[in-house]
């Protein structure tokens, strides 16, 4: 009887072990799917501010453009006054 309480304790420790370690490994997993989910919308802000530059860079450069071809407009209208 001493031996098959022994084994019968050990299958009660290797079993409460077992869950010990998949508790651990579920709640390890929660962490780290929230702590991606968290980097993946700090990415889309990110992308976000990327793009908004991309088109703020893209209209000063339409703008300055612009503003070379208006500057060059008012120099000729200046030598014809002339």
């Amino acid at each position: 009887m001493d031996t098959d309480s022994s084994v019968i304790s050990a299958l009660i420790s290797g079993g409460l072990a077992l869950i010990g370690t998949f508790g651990g490994i579920l709640a390890g997993n929660k962490l780290t799917t929230y702590r991606i989910s968290e980097l993946e919308k700090k990415v889309d802000k990110h992308n976000n501010l990327v793009e908004r530059m991309y088109h703020l860079e893209e209209k000063t450069s339409v703008q300055e453009e612009q503003l070379k071809i208006i500057n060059h407009r008012i120099a000729d209208l200046e030598s014809e006054r002339k």
